[in-house]
């Protein structure tokens, strides 16, 4: 019979790989919304870039200390047939 255990270091893991790349994406976002403001309204200066990509990576700062201090949230599980019969009650 196979252990289904979920281990702790792997729930550790996909705690971390979803905080990389959530924070990455915001970073990447953040900085090519600076751009086209930059390109579009600030004359190609650089300080939009920065600021964007400043509070992009500070967004998924934010976000990785909720999912870390939350331990109890279901990320995208799904639940089945007979697990949800039994908590809906029926």
């Amino acid at each position: 019979m196979a252990d289904n255990t979920v281990r702790s270091e792997d729930v550790l893991g996909q705690k971390w790989d979803r905080c990389l790349t959530d924070t990455g994406l915001k970073l990447v976002t953040g900085a090519g919304i600076g751009l086209i403001f930059s390109l579009l309204f600030f004359k190609r200066r650089p300080w939009p870039i920065t600021l964007g990509g400043g509070i992009g990576l500070g967004m998924g700062y934010s976000n990785c200390q909720n999912d870390f201090q939350t331990p109890y949230i279901l990320h995208g599980t799904l639940k089945k047939e007979s697990e949800a019969e039994t908590t809906d009650g029926s």
